[in-house]
């Protein structure tokens, strides 16, 4: 049971953050990533699809990959789909809201927090049900981001057009006086230069993908399903797209360890 991997999925690259974070803390742990780039991006996507993709994967983790745990690194997938996937499998599900909230709320000095999202993680009230959960719902300003995905999906990270483009989508940020602002999507790291360039010195640009990774250790350690073999753990990458394009940009945005990636199919 212990040297069972943990699975992890994203709708792409964005999720790598979430895995850097994994293979940072949790040396020992063995990794299944797979990153849906052949149906990304989720943001636009209705609910309901996005439950049946997020199915697709946490299925296929569990009966083909055996693993012992799912980290679902995809605000989107997690705003509609982590409680069905609670639910429908029974192995432990962690997901990305309720850790970037918390840190968030651990951060701000003066209580106001911005967050930012894909147009579905927005719209699905998930980070705004986690603030009022903290009780601090009163003081996090939510804001929608299409066209940031698109942007680090193509590795466009700090062109002019990403620069006006995030002008013009945080403007009412700025204007709301935050001190904090949590990257409510695990592509928007990839873009952090440009965002705290936009913000200011002043605002802290807080991702939730250590405080995923803290999650999953604690979980590990209270269940007993840490792995005990004295040897550093091997990852796996795989795509639902084109495996080497897969690798070759994963590689720039996670690191060494991503040295090749494996095809994998979903259905349409």
């Amino acid at each position: 049971m212990n040297d069972r991997p943990i699975g992890v999925f994203d709708s792409g690259f964005g999720g790598l953050t979430v895995a850097r974070a994994l293979i940072d803390l949790l040396h020992d742990e063995q990794i299944v990533y797979v990153g849906d780039t052949g149906r990304y991006p989720y943001g636009p996507r209705p609910a309901e699809e996005i439950r049946r993709l997020s199915h697709e994967i946490a299925d296929y983790l569990v009966s083909v990959e055996d693993v012992k745990m799912i980290v679902v690194a995809c605000n989107t997938a997690a705003s509609v789909a982590l409680d069905d996937l609670r639910y429908d499998f029974d192995v432990p599900v962690v997901g990305v809201i309720e850790p970037g909230i918390r840190a968030a709320v651990a951060v701000t000095r003066n209580g106001q927090i911005g967050v930012i999202g894909t147009t579905g993680t927005i719209a699905s009230g998930a980070y705004q049900r986690a603030a009022k959960s903290m009780r601090v719902a009163q003081n996090v300003h939510c804001t929608a981001c299409p066209g940031f995905v698109e942007f680090v999906e193509r590795g466009e990270l700090d062109t002019d057009q990403v620069h006006v483009l995030t002008e013009r989508l945080l403007s009412p940020l700025k204007d709301a006086g935050i001190d904090t602002l949590l990257l409510g999507c695990t592509h928007y790291p990839f873009l952090a230069r440009t965002i705290a360039d936009v913000m200011g010195r002043n605002v802290v640009l807080v991702s939730s993908a250590e405080e995923t990774a803290f999650d999953v250790l604690t979980i590990l350690e209270s269940t007993g399903l840490g792995r005990r073999i004295p040897s550093r753990g091997t990852h796996r990458f795989l795509s639902s797209g084109d495996p080497e394009w897969f690798a070759t940009m994963g590689r720039r945005l996670l690191g060494p360890e991503l040295a090749a990636a494996e095809s994998v199919s979903f259905g349409a």
